[in-house]
């Protein structure tokens, strides 16, 4: 008996080492795509959106008079000068409407969070200035490539000609006056990737008579890190309707929406493989249990085998999902896996006992086990109950043995 438990552990280590190897290979395979497909997804689809909340301003300019000393130092004579002073236009009111629409793409290896977003912004500015100067209202694009249809860009209910501000804004200068009010209307469609995120400009900001409503057609999101949660929210057909409504704020964070992330089949092939050889040791110590308590002899040899069939799984998983779902990959692995395992020990023990107690270890600890990945945050769980429900059953299977004379024998 102490040359056969030799003999497993043996296999046990060199299936291990596969194993690594094999996890390793397909998390670097996943890594090396990702640099190159995110990259390829940016461009052909787009980026992270972030927006940024419009603003106005005025430029005031003024006679400034000084008295200038000439060369010879004895005589003055005073110099008129025009300078300019750009004064912030308060942004009184906004009202936002987001409308997301989550458009995944796999590509390679990976799934990517792409979306098409509608984006419609009402804002009223309020020009505290006393002169007649014009209001200079500014936008900035969410994107510096982006993709940006059905551009909208009104004042006070009509269309204003607009100027290229920077790589990624736009500008337009309307007569004012004091005390005057200006509407500003903005809206597009376009695209994105992960996360849209709503900002009220850099550092800490100011914001009165906020409404920002973002309607989804999918659940499962979450919002980003320095963003507030929504301060309502419902239910809406097969999505949610997010509403963060603020009468005055003075605040640092943004508002965002991370859409949700699709299951990857390298990560998940990758975790899968290094997670194997707990399976296997779950089904090694199960299958010699009760082979010694049915008096059948399986030789390390055998042990080997059926090693090799369970990293067939991994393998053959790990280079389907190239090409098809990971869970066509998974159920096609699987069914080789099994197959493979019950025809070799058919030969060795005989049919019964390879449909029965080999084949029901394999669902449970190589199917079973890896399955659980499918159910993220559970898997521990459902491994845990399994290793704990395997433990009761062997110790009630050999709490009447007397292993010393067995030994002995």
């Amino acid at each position: 008996m102490v040359k056969t438990v030799a003999g497993i552990i043996a296999v046990f280590v060199l299936a291990t080492c596969g194993w690594m190897l094999l996890g390793a290979s397909v998390s670097f395979r996943t890594r090396e795509a990702d640099s190159t497909l995110r990259q390829q997804v940016g461009q052909l689809w787009g980026t992270p959106l972030h927006q940024a909340t419009p603003a106005a301003q005025v430029t005031v300019k003024r006679q400034v008079t000084r008295t200038r000393v000439l060369e010879d130092g004895k005589k003055t004579e005073v110099v008129t000068q025009e300078c300019s002073d750009v004064k912030a236009v308060p942004l009184m009111a906004s009202d936002v409407a987001l409308d997301l629409h989550l458009d995944q793409r796999r590509k390679g290896l990976l799934w990517y969070s792409t979306y098409r977003v509608r984006f419609a912004g009402d804002y009223t500015f309020h020009n505290t200035s006393t002169g007649p100067e014009p209001v200079e209202l500014s936008f900035q694009f969410p994107a510096a490539n982006g993709i940006f249809d059905e551009f909208a860009f009104e004042v006070d209910g009509a269309p204003v000609t607009f100027a290229r501000e920077g790589a990624t804004g736009v500008t337009a200068r309307v007569p004012s006056g004091p005390g005057r009010t200006h509407h500003l209307r903005v809206g597009y469609v376009s695209q994105g990737l992960d996360r849209f995120v709503y900002s009220f400009g850099a550092g800490i900001g100011e914001v009165h008579d906020f409404r920002l409503t973002a309607r989804t057609d999918f659940d499962g999101f979450d919002f980003p890190a320095n963003t507030m949660s929504p301060t309502a929210k419902n239910a809406s057909g097969h999505g949610w309707e997010l509403v963060w409504q603020y009468k005055d704020l003075i605040t640092g964070n943004g508002i965002g929406i991370e859409t949700p992330k699709k299951l990857n089949p390298g990560p998940m092939a990758a975790r899968i493989s290094f997670f194997a050889p707990v399976s296997l040791g779950f089904f090694f110590f199960l299958v010699f249990i009760i082979a010694t308590l049915k008096g059948v002899h399986i030789h390390p040899v055998n042990y080997f085998f059926l090693g090799a069939a369970f990293f067939a799984f991994h393998l053959l998983m790990a280079y389907l999902v190239d090409h098809v779902s990971m869970s066509a990959a998974f159920t096609i692995a699987s069914a080789v896996s099994v197959f493979l395992v019950v025809s070799y020990m058919r030969l060795v023990v005989g049919a019964r006992f390879a449909l029965v107690e080999v084949a029901l270890a394999q669902l449970l600890y190589l199917v079973g086990f890896s399955y659980a990945f499918f159910f993220e945050g559970y898997t521990g769980l459902a491994v845990t109950i399994g290793a704990i429900v395997t433990l009761f059953v062997v110790m009630q299977l050999t709490g009447r043995i007397r292993w010393a004379e067995r030994e002995a024998v």
